[in-house]
């Protein structure tokens, strides 16, 4: 660039051209091209190769709540379904600090020695309140997250604990395409995710340890009678009579309850998965209720009332999306809210008033 004051003119003052200006992005960083978006058809393909990072992909297709990508997963959920159902579908539970993810880790290593593939997935339902999933287990789960022929996935990140367990079910579909004839369900706590475990899985263990009190109060009397099998961990050492004792308390506690659908009277034995002693014995009765169902023909009737309940509970879920992301629902719902606050209206009456509004916004063409 010529500078006038560079002129003869001017003597004594002369200005320099200056430092080239340089890119403004760093020409040492390298860009990643965006992957490119699979078809629904190459995810069944590598789906139904056994392709983990494709299985993968398609989960987070399952888990997100962009509707683009929800309309591909259904599509892959659909092509996968013929190609599902032959797996045991078996949901661990327990309270905090019983050692379920031990557990699953010795009871999953022992699946796979006797050969087949192992899923594990996790409902968490503090992911509603923190909106985060508990990551820990995958951690806790050390031979197993390093098994080739295992595939562990912590549950969604955010969503109520419905829409959680629903796309918990159909990653259990996407997990039997692609060839885990094992799929374990673990809540990673306690609650009302007990009863969406055990509405996706042929057996429902029941984790616990001696000397809690637990035995004595006939624990939690809801999850007792959903529960096929109790599993008493840590009988080691000088926990070994404690954790007999407390098997036969347990025991004792199951007669007092009403006959199971299956008319399976649930066993209760004691292991150590730290020191993964008996593991053997939790798999033979867990091998003896699979033997009695598929022999009385229970074993197919559950799935067919568990399809059924995840059509209605399906149903559920979209008519609430549906009705609370309505702008004029949203609207209306903080009017009624006020009322109902200032004792002007009752919450029955307010209620009411706003579904009739929604019933008839859907008689609008």
């Amino acid at each position: 660039m010529n500078h006038p004051e560079n002129a003869k003119e001017y003597k004594g003052l002369q200005v320099n051209s200056g430092v080239k200006s340089q890119p403004s992005v760093n020409p040492y960083l390298k860009v990643k091209k965006r992957k490119p978006t699979l078809t629904a058809g190459e995810y069944v393909e590598g789906i139904l190769k056994g392709n983990v990072t494709i299985l993968g992909q398609a989960v987070t297709l399952v888990e997100s709540t962009v509707d683009s990508h929800q309309q591909i997963a259904q599509e892959v959920i659909e092509k996968c379904l013929p190609h599902s159902g032959n797996s045991r579908r078996i949901g661990i539970t327990g309270v905090p600090g019983a050692g379920k993810s031990t557990s699953i880790d010795v009871f999953g290593l022992h699946v796979l020695r006797n050969g087949g593939k192992l899923a594990v997935l996790a409902i968490d339902p503090s992911s509603e309140r923190s909106k985060g999933s508990i990551l820990g287990d995958k951690t806790r789960m050390e031979k197993l997250s390093q098994h080739p022929l295992a595939f562990i996935r912590p549950s969604p990140s955010a969503g109520s604990l419905g829409g959680v367990a629903r796309k918990t079910r159909e990653t259990i579909v996407l997990c039997e395409a692609a060839g885990y004839d094992n799929i374990f369900v673990e809540t990673v706590g306690v609650g009302q995710s007990e009863t969406a475990v055990h509405s996706m899985v042929d057996f429902f263990l029941l984790i616990q340890l001696a000397g809690t009190g637990d035995e004595l109060q006939g624990i939690k009397r809801g999850i007792m009678e959903m529960a096929d099998g109790i599993a008493i961990n840590k009988a080691d050492g000088d926990n070994i009579e404690r954790a007999n004792l407390a098997a036969a308390q347990f025991r004792n506690a199951l007669h007092l309850f009403p006959p199971t659908p299956s008319k399976w009277v649930p066993e209760v034995t004691t292991y150590s998965g730290y020191f993964e002693l008996n593991i053997d014995v939790v798999w033979s009765m867990i091998d003896r209720y699979f033997e009695y169902v598929k022999k009385t023909g229970y074993f197919q009737q559950k799935r067919n009332e568990q399809a059924k309940y995840w059509m209605l509970e399906t149903i559920n879920e979209q008519l609430r999306h549906d009705f609370y992301r309505r702008p004029v629902i949203q609207a209306l719902l903080q009017q009624k809210e006020l009322r109902v606050l200032n004792n002007e209206q009752s919450s029955f009456t307010a209620a009411h008033e706003v579904l009739n509004h929604y019933y008839n916004q859907l008689k609008q063409p």
